[in-house]
């Protein structure tokens, strides 16, 4: 029977161990961690993570500062609430929220968050350090995933790891990730050609192509190692990238779809705004 890689659980011990940092910080430095969220417009989905990642940082005994916009904001006004964030010395982490009203330049706002601040691992410069090696936080999706795969005992060196997606918050991330901890990565996309041959090669396979069930278990080889990381609503709970229906008589090791890497993204965003803020208070 295959390992449940459960993310959900690895995420309350994760923050059990926040919880204690936290309350070190506190009392040496008088002060708490903030996490800065950011919400253009009114989408439904977008409203509900920002509230599960503020829910996240009271439960470790954070604080969190809304920034709410409306849908018609510019460019220009966003990034002048971006800078004052940055400015603002009680704000150790900033979230954008993905994605943005399309009149916005969604890149150029990313861009504009100070490295210091930016947890969510979405600015070019913390995307160059990370793939050079270097210190930055990591896109949080894929750092949780790396997360659950260290914490598992997973072998990822000398793998061939197949990625499924590429954009620039989860599947190039991941790639660059997996490729730095020795991995062999191939990187695939939705428009490559005969995917299933690449899938049927891969040790490690990642699902982060946003299309429902897209990556067929018949396609997966025996033994392999499955990660999820997309969701799509369906009557009475959601389905992944990957079909995970019987996946356990396929693979070593698989994360579940709801209760995987869902949990550990939001974990994952928490523990590098406690490191962020560490770092500032001393």
């Amino acid at each position: 029977m295959a390992l449940v890689l459960d993310g959900r659980a690895l995420a309350k011990q994760i923050e059990a161990d926040l919880l204690t940092r936290v309350e070190a910080l506190k009392a040496k430095s008088g002060r708490t961690p903030i996490l800065a969220t950011i919400l253009v417009g009114d989408d439904g989905a977008s409203a509900t993570y920002v509230r599960m990642k503020g829910n996240a940082c009271r439960r470790v005994g954070m604080d969190s500062l809304k920034v709410e916009l409306p849908k018609e904001t510019t460019t220009e006004q966003l990034l002048a609430e971006i800078e004052k964030l940055n400015a603002n010395p009680d704000v150790h982490g900033i979230l954008l929220q993905h994605p943005v009203p399309a009149q916005i330049d969604e890149r150029a706002c990313f861009d504009a968050i100070s490295l210091a601040k930016d947890v969510d691992g979405v600015t070019c410069l913390g995307y160059g350090r990370m793939a050079m090696g270097e210190v930055a936080y990591g896109s949080a999706t894929p750092a949780g995933i790396m997360t659950i795969l260290k914490e598992n005992n997973i072998e990822i060196a000398g793998k061939h790891a197949v990625v499924v997606g590429r954009s620039a918050i989860l599947g190039k991330p991941m790639a660059a990730m997996l490729l730095e901890a020795n991995a062999t990565v191939t990187i695939c996309h939705s428009r490559t050609q005969d995917l299933a041959s690449f899938v049927k090669q891969a040790d490690i396979i990642v699902g982060a192509v946003g299309k429902a069930e897209l990556i067929q278990k018949d396609w997966i080889k025996s033994g392999a190692v499955v990660v999820d990381a997309g969701f799509h609503p369906r009557d009475g709970g959601g389905v992944g990238d990957i079909q995970l229906q019987g996946i356990e008589d396929i693979a070593s090791a698989y994360t579940p779809v709801p209760g995987g890497v869902g949990p550990m993204t939001i974990t994952t965003l928490i523990r590098q705004t406690v490191e962020a803020a560490e770092k500032a208070l001393g």
